[in-house]
């Protein structure tokens, strides 16, 4: 079992910065092999890929945030953070920290409790 507390939400104003975090616990066995990520949710909207690891050490980002968002971990502290920098309004809504592996085709989900961003004026 792996548990994702995330911190670091807040109000902004735009043009403004955030640093979000995300302290993974549990089996260490399972946190080092799973790939880790940032969703977020809009009132109203689903849920949306922000940024995340790639299977090969990589990063994919979501083309709203590329350029603006950086995606980045320490392994020795098993937690991972989101700097969000030229925040605009259509950025607020909650973020949550994402840890998952595929196993037999099966893709297996470990979420956080998210935090709420909230980018006005």
């Amino acid at each position: 079992q792996v548990q994702l507390v995330e911190s670091g939400g807040g109000l902004v104003q735009p043009g403004g910065s955030l640093r979000l975090s995300c302290a993974a616990s549990g089996s260490l066995f399972s946190i080092y092999t799973m790939t880790m990520g940032w969703y977020r949710q809009a009132p109203g909207d689903e849920r949306e890929l922000v940024a995340a690891f790639t299977s090969g050490g990589g990063t994919n980002y979501a083309d709203s945030v590329r350029g603006r968002f950086i995606i980045s971990r320490d392994n020795a502290k098993n937690t991972q953070y989101l700097q969000m920098n030229s925040l605009k309004p259509e950025d607020t809504a909650v973020y949550f920290c994402n840890a998952h592996r595929i196993r037999g085709g099966v893709r297996f989900d470990y979420w956080g409790q998210g935090t709420q961003v909230t980018v006005s004026s």
